[in-house]
Order: structure tokens, then C-alpha cells, then sequence
């Protein structure tokens, strides 16, 4: 009652949502993390990179999915982010699976700083096909493990 319908759209978004119950708590907790600047900035890392994959996907007629080859991460900063979103994706399903969402979103705040980096200094879009495409492989990445939680790309503002 009175949740954002932008939010409950997010979380209805994911596959299995039938636990009415299980869902206001996800909602709560994703709103509550949202209002604080780590959420706001995941937030806004998380569109840029969906923005960059949407835009390269629809040009290339493809979609930039499954794992990208660590032997292809040049840069240790992206090297970092790969580091990263593992670790942080297998944390966040860990508390997603004990119904701990406040703790699912706290540990993907800590994706923040490594995506705002990777942005600060690598370029996705090189002319290096092989390496253009684990790249944008790595961003899809970042889509997938906030998928965890809900779907972003249905979240408003």
C-alpha cells in the first residue's frame, strides 16, 4: 500500500514473483535503498551501462550476453569490475535466497565504485572488435546482477 508502482513493476518484473508478501518486503527494501545516495548511484551506473548495451545491441542486431573472457580484460580496472560483480552477484543471491533483500541491495551498493571507475577510465566502444564485445559483455553483467533484486530498467527517475 502506497509503494511506487514503478517499483512494484521492477520486482513483479522478475521470474517467480507469486509471494505477495515476499514481494512488499522487496518492494520496501528497494525503495528504502533507492533513497540513499549508494542506491541513486547504482541506479544511475546501472542505466548508463543498459543505456550503452541497449544502444550497441540494437545497432549490432544482437544481444551481448553470457560470460566475457577474463583473458580479454586488458585494463585492471575492468579486471576489478569482473572481480566485483561476481563476488557482489553471489553475495546478493546468498541474501535473496534467506529473504534478506535489505542485505541483497546493501551489497550491491557495493558495486558503485567499480562501475563509476570503469566509466571514469575504460572505453567500451573500441575498435578491437573481440575486446568491444567483452566489454559490453561486462555491462551486461552489471544488468544481470541487479537482477538480483529487481529489474532496473523498469525504475523510474
Amino acid at each position: 500500500q502506497g509503494a511506487r508502482h514503478d517499483l512494484v513493476d521492477a520486482v513483479f518484473a522478475l521470474e517467480g514473483q507469486d509471494d505477495l508478501v515476499l514481494i512488499v518486503r522487496r518492494v520496501d527494501a528497494l525503495g528504502k535503498f533507492l533513497e540513499t545516495d549508494d542506491g541513486s548511484n547504482l541506479l544511475i551506473g546501472y542505466r548508463r551501462a543498459a543505456n550503452i548495451l541497449r544502444d550497441e545491441e540494437k545497432k549490432d542486431r544482437t544481444t551481448y550476453s553470457g560470460a566475457p573472457n577474463h583473458e580479454l580484460m586488458r585494463d585492471p580496472i575492468e579486471q576489478h569490475l569482473w572481480r566485483t560483480i561476481q563476488s557482489t552477484a553471489a553475495d546478493a543471491n546468498h541474501h535473496v535466497a534467506r529473504e534478506d533483500f535489505e542485505s541483497a541491495m546493501e551489497t550491491l551498493s557495493t558495486l558503485r565504485n567499480a562501475v563509476d571507475d570503469f566509466f571514469a577510465s575504460v572505453t567500451v566502444n573500441v575498435e578491437d572488435k573481440q575486446l568491444r564485445e567483452n566489454r559490453l559483455k561486462l555491462l551486461n553483467e552489471i544488468r544481470e546482477a541487479t537482477r538480483t533484486v529487481a529489474d532496473f530498467s523498469r525504475i523510474e527517475g
